[in-house]
C-alpha cells in the first residue's frame, strides 16, 4: 500500500497517560501531529482501568478522569470484575472499545498533553496485563482493535502484538544494555524482549543511527528491518515569536531570573544523565552565573542529590522539579547555555529544543549527539570533569562564540523540522507496507 492513499495508523497511549511527560510522551505526541498532518488516520490505544461494557458516556468521563492522573492502585480484587477481564484477556487475547470524545466533558485542560487522533481506543490494563503475562509465558499479548489500521505503530518496547496489522515497534535507544549500571530495568527481561521484538516486529524504527547501529549490534537480525526516522521537534512559535523584553520581564518576574544569566539542564535526575560531573563541573567553573536544573530525581541519583544540595546552599544552583512547557521554553531561550553532557542519547531532545530557540549547547560526543548537533555546538568529554569545565568556561566568557551558536543552532535544528520528519516516516510505512 503507497501512503499517498489514507494511511490508516493506531499508536500507543502507554507513555502519554503518564501525569509527567517523558521524552518517549513527546515523541509519541510529535509522531501524531506528524501523521494528521500527512492526512494519515490515527487511532490511540490506552490501558487505562475503564470496563470495556461501560457506557459510552462513562467512558468519556473515565478516560478525562483517568489520562495524565496517577492511579492509585493497580491491584485487581481476586474474582472481582477486573481481575476477570485481566484473566481473559491473557488467555484469550484483549480487546480494545472506543472511547467517544463528544465534547460532553470539557477537555481544554489536556489540549497540551492529548495527541492528535481521529478515535481514541482503550483495553482495560492493556499494558500492567501485557507485562505480567510476558514475564510469565514470554508470549506477545494478542489485541483486536474494532477498526483494523494498515499499521500498529507502538512507540515503545512493549510485549503486545496487533492482530490482523503490521506491528512496528520504535526502540528509542539500548540504555539498560549498552550502560547497565544507569538503569533499574531487569537486564535479563529487557535483554529477552528486544530479542523477541526483533523476532517478531514487522519493522523497528528508531531515532538515531547510533541507537540503530546498537540495536543491529545486540541483534545482527535486525539489520534489514531497522529504519532510522530520527524525530522532530514541534515549533515553539509562541515563545519565539515573543519579544526580548516580554522574555525578560517573565523570567524576572516568575523566576527571579536574568537574562543571559544562568546555564540551565533540563531532564530526569538520573545517571545516564551525567548530572554529578556536570554540577562538579559548573561549581569549579567559578562562573558568576547561576546554573538552573529543571528535572525531578528518577533513580540512582543518591550523589547528584547531595551535590545538588551543596549547591543551592552555595546559591550557585537553583532547581525546579516541574514547569509548564511554555514556561520551560522561556527558560531555554533566556539561557545562557544549555548544558547537557549526557553519557548516552536515543536521540537528545533537549539539544534541539536548545538550537531550535538559538540558545548555545554544550553537549557530548556520546551515542547520537554528535549527529544531532553536528557544528552547532560544543562537544566535551562525558567522563571528563575537566573537559566539561573548560567547555562552561568558554560559553562563560566567549560571547562570539555564543553569538555564532545563536545563528548556527536553528539552522542545524531545521534538520529535524516536521516536513523532514514526514518525508522520513512515508519511506518507512511505505517499507512496511511494502
Amino acid at each position: 500500500m503507497s501512503v499517498q492513499s489514507r494511511l490508516h495508523v493506531a499508536l500507543d497511549g502507554f507513555n502519554l497517560a503518564l501525569p509527567r511527560g517523558t521524552g518517549v510522551a513527546t515523541y509519541a505526541r510529535t509522531l501524531s501531529y506528524a501523521l494528521k498532518e500527512m492526512s494519515c488516520e490515527v487511532d490511540v490505544l490506552y490501558g487505562l482501568n475503564i470496563p470495556s461494557k461501560a457506557p459510552s458516556l462513562l467512558r468519556e468521563i473515565l478516560f478525562f478522569d483517568q489520562v495524565c492522573a496517577e492511579e492509585p492502585s493497580r491491584r485487581a480484587r481476586f474474582l472481582g470484575a477486573r481481575w476477570k477481564e485481566r484473566a481473559r484477556a491473557e488467555l484469550l487475547g484483549h480487546r480494545a472499545v472506543s472511547v467517544p470524545v463528544d465534547q460532553h466533558v470539557d477537555a481544554r485542560s489536556f489540549s497540551k498533553r492529548l495527541p492528535a487522533f481521529d478515535s481514541i481506543l482503550n483495553a482495560r490494563d492493556l499494558f500492567i496485563t501485557a507485562w505480567a503475562h510476558y514475564r510469565r509465558t514470554r508470549r506477545f499479548l494478542k489485541i483486536t482493535l474494532p477498526n483494523t489500521p494498515d499499521v500498529m505503530h507502538w512507540t515503545y518496547p512493549l510485549p503486545i502484538r496487533a492482530r490482523n496489522t503490521k506491528n512496528v515497534y520504535t526502540i528509542h535507544d539500548l540504555v539498560p544494555l549498552r550502560l547497565p549500571h544507569t538503569t533499574l530495568d531487569n537486564k535479563t527481561n529487557h535483554l529477552r524482549l528486544i530479542t523477541d521484538i526483533v523476532r517478531h516486529a514487522d519493522a523497528i524504527c528508531t531515532v538515531s543511527e547510533a541507537s540503530r547501529r546498537d540495536i543491529i549490534d545486540f541483534a545482527p537480525q535486525a539489520a534489514a528491518i531497522t529504519h532510522n526516522t530520527y524525530q522532530s521537534v514541534r515549533e515553539q512559535t509562541a515563545v519565539q515569536n515573543l519579544s526580548a523584553d516580554i522574555i525578560t520581564q517573565t523570567l524576572n518576574r516568575l523566576y527571579d531570573l536574568r537574562t543571559d544569566g544562568y546555564f540551565l539542564y533540563y531532564g530526569s535526575i538520573e545517571p545516564k544523565k551525567n548530572i554529578a560531573r556536570l554540577i562538579e563541573a559548573f561549581l569549579a567553573s567559578e562562573s558568576q552565573r547561576q546554573l538552573v536544573v529543571v528535572g525531578a530525581m528518577a533513580w540512582k541519583s543518591e550523589g547528584e542529590q547531595q551535590l545538588l544540595e551543596r549547591g543551592k546552599r552555595l546559591g550557585r544552583i537553583i532547581q525546579m522539579e516541574y514547569l509548564p512547557e511554555n514556561d520551560l521554553m522561556m527558560l531555554i531561550r533566556g539561557a545562557r547555555a544549555v548544558l547537557f553532557p549526557s553519557l548516552t542519547e536515543g536521540f537528545g531532545l533537549p539539544v534541539v529544543e536548545a538550537m531550535m530557540m538559538g540558545t548555545p549547547v554544550l553537549t557530548s560526543g556520546e551515542a547520537s549527539l554528535p549527529e544531532v548537533v553536528g557544528e552547532a555546538g560544543l562537544m566535551v568529554d562525558a567522563y571528563d570533569t575537566i573537559s566539561i569545565m573548560e567547555g562552561i568556561q568558554k560559553l562563560d566568557r566567549d560571547d562570539n562564540l555564543c553569538q555564532k551558536m545563536h545563528r548556527d543552532g536553528p539552522v542545524q535544528a531545521r534538520k529535524f523540522n516536521m516536513e523532514n520528519y514526514q518525508v522520513a516516516l512515508k519511506k518507512f510505512y511505505n517499507a512496511v507496507l511494502g
